[in-house]
């Protein structure tokens, strides 16, 4: 027969009620009493029901995770990471694919708010207005996007691209071209942001070709008017839309990065296993899923806590697909 919560209580010499307290809201229990418990819990290799459990605390135990694009190998990295954080505090994760579709993202949230305690929305694409008011039915955390003072985890490009602009200019790169991605994202936006200011300050000029899908056929798309720019380096929004040039520039027989250097963002396993292999710059996906599970319980247990910002920092992988300036 399964382990109850009566007989926890029995063997630790207390009340049902007692053990419930020192589950759900340790703080409220007695050190000692808290102790026997635990050392039950233990010895009995109890676990609690989840629904029980909810009736007790006014809680699901469930966390909802929304994403643009699962098909993208950046975010089974951001997913695998709120997995991870969540499991330690022994929270399920309910995953949603938006597919990219910002019309579809409020519905979801307002589906999924019924059934979790908050949510973490993944680089939505929906309107500032949208997610605020979202956010005042719901706990709600963002990745890869700020909206006024809510709970984020964001990373900060700057630095990295630097770095990165550096990188090409030792190699004398001056005409840069940038791929960008879709117009409400806000990843593509502060990347757009930063590239300018350093790019302007290393005295490059930069090329902004046409948005494009956030997609290797993407990448595919835009080869063509890269290469019409003169640019001897590129970067593209993330590593799947370089990846997409590269094919390209290979079907037409352009050398890469004998002709043209290419760099992305994000740093997903493809990017070391394409030819040549891909610089880029490297995004903490894991590190910015488990953030955003410490952000939002934080956010469950105390509502009228400062609300908290997390900045992660980039970092430039240098591999085969820059080198030295065309003439």
């Amino acid at each position: 027969m399964p382990v109850t919560i009566k007989d926890v209580a029995r063997a630790a010499g207390v009340s049902a009620s007692t053990v419930s307290r020192a589950l759900a809201t340790p703080d409220l229990v007695r050190a000692g009493t808290r102790l026997r418990v635990q050392q039950a819990v233990a010895a009995l290799d109890y676990h609690p029901n989840r629904a029980a459990r909810g009736l007790i605390t006014g809680r699901t135990g469930n966390l909802g995770l929304l994403v643009p694009d699962l098909a993208n190998p950046f975010f089974p990295g951001v997913v695998k990471g709120v997995q991870a954080r969540a499991r330690e505090f022994d929270y399920a994760v309910f995953l949603a694919d938006t597919d990219e579709d910002a019309t579809a993202e409020a519905g979801l949230v307002r589906n999924l708010s019924k059934q979790v305690d908050g949510l973490i929305l993944c680089s939505p694409r929906m309107g500032e207005d949208e997610v605020r008011a979202l956010a005042g039915d719901t706990p709600i955390v963002l990745l890869n996007r700020r909206v006024g003072r809510m709970p984020s985890v964001t990373v900060n490009s700057a630095d990295g691209l630097r770095h990165a602009i550096g990188h090409l200019t030792a190699l004398g790169h001056r005409r840069v071209a940038y791929v960008p991605g879709p117009k409400n994202s806000w990843s593509n936006r502060e990347r757009l942001r930063a590239l300018r200011q350093v790019a302007a300050a290393a005295g490059v000029e930069l090329i902004e070709t046409g948005n494009v899908a956030p997609r290797f056929a993407g990448g595919v798309a835009a080869a063509d008017q890269v290469l019409a720019t003169g640019a001897t380096a590129v970067f593209g929004y993330n590593d799947l839309v370089a990846i997409g040039m590269l094919s390209r520039f290979a079907a037409r027989g352009v050398a890469v990065p004998g002709r043209i250097s290419v760099m992305g963002f994000d740093d997903i396993v493809l990017s070391e296993m394409v030819s040549p292999a891909l610089t880029t710059l490297a995004q903490p996906k894991e590190q910015t899923g488990k953030a955003g599970v410490d952000l939002l319980l934080q956010l469950l247990d105390d509502p009228a806590h400062p609300v908290q910002r997390r900045e992660l920092e980039s970092h430039l992988m240098v591999r085969d697909s820059t080198g030295a300036a065309s003439q």
